[in-house]
């Protein structure tokens, strides 16, 4: 079978890395997987986040819970880049200098690195990238970044009341991106802006 796209859901994340004037850009993305204390991020080199990190590698993942959807749908379409494809213009793409402002999320200085994180994010991930490497041959413009994971900071009610260094998997329910739809707790949580584009039908849209 020839699927149109090999993508099969993925956490939803938040990055914030260092703009060449020094504010904290904030860039969404939904294809990360951790192993020990790595990080493995695939995104775009076109991207500003991409851009941002091969001239400065320090870093702030910040994972988004299902209650944060209609704030990430908000800058799912800003970028953080002036120029732009036409691709990405054709998609509905429009710069945006500040997306905290845009998406209504709060800003909070990081421990580790001096970005700002998101004080919404019940989970943010502080650290450096350490590796770039090149996805699907030399025309193409897919990275996977390795980031090295310096310090992790959780809301207390996620963790287990017995060992306060594990998370409760039970109340930990991450913003799960399946194709163009965002789910939470298993069920569809918000219909994505991303979806445009795209020849699959809208799923229902459950209330909060």
């Amino acid at each position: 079978m020839d699927l149109k796209v090999l993508y099969f859901g993925t956490p939803v994340v938040l990055v914030s890395s260092r703009n060449p004037d020094g504010s904290t850009n904030l860039g969404p993305m939904s294809s990360a997987w951790w192993l020990d204390r790595s990080a493995m991020l695939g995104m775009s080199s076109s991207s500003q986040t991409v851009k941002n990190l091969v001239e400065r590698p320090e870093c702030i993942l910040n994972l988004v819970e299902p209650a944060m959807v209609a704030a990430l749908d908000r800058i799912a379409l800003l970028t953080g880049s002036e120029t732009m494809s036409a691709a990405k213009r054709s998609r509905g793409y429009r710069y945006e200098p500040d997306k905290f402002a845009a998406g209504g999320l709060t800003r909070e200085p990081g421990g580790a690195v001096e970005l700002d994180a998101v004080a919404e994010s019940p989970i943010t991930l502080e650290g450096r990238i350490v590796a770039i490497h090149g996805i699907g041959g030399s025309d193409s413009n897919l990275r996977a970044l390795e980031m090295a994971v310096e310090r992790v900071n959780v809301r207390e009610d996620l963790l287990l009341e017995q060992h306060q260094n594990h998370i409760d998997p039970l109340r930990w329910d991450p913003l799960i991106m399946k194709f163009t739809e965002y789910f939470g707790g298993g069920r569809p949580a918000y219909p994505s802006s991303l979806a445009r584009g795209w020849d699959m039908p809208p799923l229902q849209v459950l209330a909060d």
